[in-house]
């Protein structure tokens, strides 16, 4: 009898283990199935770039492909306009909408300044691409980064600005000459602003 209570006990054991490990695997599936429903796949925004950009952006999907191989899937991406002038310092202002799975289309602005070699001006269309994005108010603040020839394919380049976690890839194709890199940062905001600091 004290055999027979031995091994139910310790069966007992092993399928209470089983259901754990059952239990984890399912909730470790489930978090990357949340995961991925909530992160843009290549495709995608390599389509919502053509559709924004149009007949000029012969480079986009090179300049994409770059991206998501240094940073992998983003959870959000922004479309917008923006128009920039230097002569050693600059000005950088824009609009545009950011786009999330899973909580919806926001207005963002974002205007910065820049010091540096660098001189001219540009107005551009402009993708950034959102990685690490908590939540939407995370993107109001400061972004930091080097400006310039980052990456560049048949008119579309690419930059990086970073903050903490949050990491933002503009993808920029327009009319205009800037020349020279420049050191600066984009302050991103739930309002327009004249004030770029």
């Amino acid at each position: 009898m004290h055999q027979i209570m031995k091994a139910a006990s310790s069966a007992g054991r092993v399928v209470l283990a089983a259901m754990f490990l059952v239990a984890g695997t399912l909730s470790a599936a489930q978090a990357q199935s949340a995961n991925n429903n909530s992160q843009y796949t290549m495709q995608e925004i390599v389509d919502a770039g053509h559709g924004f950009f149009g007949e000029t952006s012969g480079g986009l999907a090179k300049v994409v492909e770059r991206a998501f191989e240094r940073y992998g899937l983003p959870n959000g991406y922004i479309l917008g306009q923006e128009g920039s002038g230097a002569f050693i310092a600059g000005l950088t202002y824009g609009e545009g909408e950011l786009n999330t799975k899973n909580a919806g289309q926001h207005s963002v602005f974002w205007q910065g300044p820049s010091l540096g070699i660098d001189w001219g001006g540009q107005g551009s269309r402009a993708m950034m691409l959102v990685y690490n994005l908590p939540s939407v108010p995370a993107l109001y603040k400061r972004f930091g980064g080097v400006s310039g020839s980052a990456y560049v394919v048949a008119g579309v380049g690419m930059t990086v600005l970073t903050d903490e976690n949050i990491v933002v890839v503009p993808i920029r194709t327009g009319i205009g000459a800037r020349l020279g890199v420049n050191v600066g940062y984009l302050k991103m905001t739930q309002t327009p602003t004249w004030n770029p600091f």
